[in-house]
């Protein structure tokens, strides 16, 4: 018998050193399936991601689609109910322009995070975070033509045309493709979801002055000060 192999572990003979082994594989093929099975069966399998990534166009005229109008801007988007190639790819885009005055309602999306990129103007920018230490941290700025803002997912954020004399123009990226704005939870909706007299209790006043509030949830997207 040769004396090149190397000795056994101490404490561990070959024997239960592959049955650790053969354990360990059948275990991590268990934890595999078991992934499988969790997986989401919303989402499209590779193939038919590929046949519509294939059958559908890769060309959508952004600034020639139909924009909605609101009291201060309005916003036009490709998302995958009108540009079907982003079916199942977790992306869509917006862009949006603020009439001088014009507010993008404060809001917060609960599934997606957002890169805008400003065209022209600017604008003025208020990002709520969380408070691990006790204290929130707010982020407020002003962006210009070439800025990039990062408002990441959850977090309670909105802008406003900073000018007075011309329009403000962002292009927005979300990693979701959801339509905007039907995706995110607004201000509005926000305070109507809650109970005149929680809401009054929370901010200490007297309930008679949220009565001026309108109690519908519809979100309101776009306003003006004008």
């Amino acid at each position: 018998m040769s004396n090149d192999s190397p000795p056994d572990r101490p404490g561990m003979s070959r024997r239960a050193a592959l049955g650790t082994g053969a354990a360990l594989g059948a275990g991590l093929a268990t934890a595999a399936a078991a992934c499988a099975e969790a997986a989401p069966s919303g989402l499209p399998n590779t193939g038919e991601v590929d046949e519509n990534l294939n059958d559908s166009s890769h060309l959508f005229r952004l600034s020639a689609s139909e924009p909605k109008q609101f009291d201060g801007g309005n916003l036009r988007g490709a998302h995958e109910n009108n540009f079907p190639v982003l079916a199942g790819q977790n992306g869509s885009v917006y862009s949006v322009r603020l009439e001088p005055g014009g507010i993008r309602e404060p809001h917060w999306h609960p599934t997606a995070w957002e890169l805008n990129y400003h065209i022209s103007g600017s604008a003025k920018w208020t990002i709520l975070g969380t408070h691990p230490d006790g204290r929130y941290r707010t982020d407020v700025f002003e962006a210009h033509p070439g800025d990039l803002v990062f408002a990441p997912q959850g977090y309670f954020h909105y802008f406003e045309n900073a000018r007075t004399d011309t329009p403000l123009e962002v292009l927005i990226v979300f990693n979701t493709s959801a339509q905007e704005p039907y995706d995110d939870i607004g201000l509005r909706g926000a305070l109507n979801s809650i109970p005149r007299d929680v809401t009054a209790r929370v901010l200490g006043i007297p309930e008679s002055a949220l009565a001026g509030i309108p109690d519908d949830l519809e979100p309101v997207v776009i306003t003006s000060r004008g």
